[in-house]
């Protein structure tokens, strides 16, 4: 894989922001729905429209809700379904993770879900970051048979978690793809590479893009007061894109 170089794999949630990490450059994409929650399980209308526009893989993400990775026994009914209805649809790949109330890899329940996902590769997610011991975690994920794991080395960001990243990736020895994500920018990507010998990593290169309503309505608002503005949305930036994947190249 070394002789290709990197993969960048860009997390999207629209059709537009999807056509537009092809067009910079990724080699995959992890699709979700909500990425200001941090990405849950997209629709199937979308994994639909998204499957005619690209020719790379798409990973779909499967998260029943934002919050914790603690699962009841219906939202696993949810993501056994979803995870059919992903591959009926053409997902390329999957991207779950669970953990027990402890802190630890939910194995039981990976192993099921796993169960359902395959022949399609998996990543465990960044649940990976609230583990209570992310290297004994990691041999879990190993022996369960994850393809990835993507991680920010369990803190704010994969350049604050480069020392723990720099030691998951030398305890693999390639036994599972070891991805840094979490942000990743063109500020700190070069660093990251040069810190821990990683093969793949994730982004979202995305930047504001203001609604075209003319009538606003300021006074109102969709989600919870947290959230953002309705009038602006993130979209994946061509550019940025292409600066990373340009990048990376350049790295080797």
């Amino acid at each position: 894989m070394a002789d290709q170089g990197y993969i960048m794999e860009v997390c999207v949630d629209s059709v537009e922001s999807a056509i537009n990490a092809e067009r910079g450059g990724a080699g995959r994409i992890e699709l979700c729905a909500s990425l200001l929650e941090g990405g849950i399980t997209p629709s199937v209308g979308l994994l639909q429209v998204v499957k005619q526009y690209l020719q790379i893989p798409i990973f779909v993400m499967i998260r029943p809700r934002g919050g914790d990775f603690l699962y009841s026994d219906r939202e696993v009914e949810v993501m056994k379904a979803d995870i059919r209805l992903a591959k009926i649809h053409g997902a390329d790949g999957l991207v779950f993770g669970a953990l027990t109330e402890d802190g630890r890899i939910d194995a039981e329940l990976c192993m099921e879900l796993l169960a359902v996902s395959r022949p399609l590769p998996v990543t465990f997610h960044r649940a990976f970051d609230m583990v209570y011991d992310p290297l004994l975690a990691m041999e879990t994920l190993i022996s369960l048979g994850f393809e990835r794991v993507l991680t920010s080395g369990c803190d704010t960001s994969a350049l604050e978690g480069l020392p723990l990243i720099k030691r998951l990736v030398e305890q693999a020895k390639g036994r599972i793809i070891v991805m840094p994500g979490g942000g990743i920018t063109e500020r700190n990507l070069q660093r990251i590479l040069e810190g821990a010998a990683v093969q793949e990593f994730h982004c979202s290169a995305r930047s504001t893009k203001d609604s075209t309503m003319k009538y606003r309505n300021n006074s109102v608002c969709m989600g919870a007061t947290l959230s953002t503005s309705e009038y602006s949305t993130k979209v994946t930036d061509v550019a940025k894109v292409r600066t990373l994947n340009a990048m990376a190249k350049n790295f080797l």
